[in-house]
């Protein structure tokens, strides 16, 4: 995982992150529920990934909680097409509204990339803040690295 260290303020500077996602499918595929761990130059952090399928909508939504705050992001909502999916939500950043784009591209059998990015000028440009390269661990069917 890579992330850039200051969004919107113009840093080039990334840090590197190693760790895993340990992803369990629920509701038959319709849900999964994704525990990351990793470590890094900034330290160590917990996420937990809550994804739905909305069956009549055809969309995912992703929900994210840092084991920091306890609490669940809003909801980021987006569908798959043509082997990339896009998802967006509001959120507040620095003490502002930002728009957040969630991407999953490079999907295989064993491997994808998720990137993200904010907007601070309601979607005329974006910044790609963290990207994340998965790939699947042999031996462990649900264990990411």
């Amino acid at each position: 995982m890579r992330r850039l260290l200051h969004p919107l303020t113009g840093s080039t500077t990334w840090i590197d992150y190693n760790g895993t996602d340990v992803v369990r499918s629920v509701w038959d595929g319709r849900a999964n529920l994704g525990e990351v761990e990793v470590e890094g130059p900034a330290g160590h952090f917990e996420l937990l990934t809550l994804r739905l399928y909305n069956r009549e909508a055809h969309q995912w939504s992703i929900n994210i909680s840092s084991s920091a705050t306890g609490t669940l992001s809003p909801p980021a909502i987006g569908e798959f097409n043509s082997g990339r999916a896009e998802f967006y939500d509001q959120e507040s950043f620095n003490g502002r509204t930002v728009l957040v784009r969630l991407g999953i591209s490079d999907i295989t059998a064993d491997s994808c990339r998720f990137d993200q990015a904010f907007s601070a000028d309601g979607g005329k440009t974006w910044e790609v803040n963290l990207i994340v390269t998965e790939t699947l661990m042999k031996g462990e069917p649900d264990k990411a690295h």
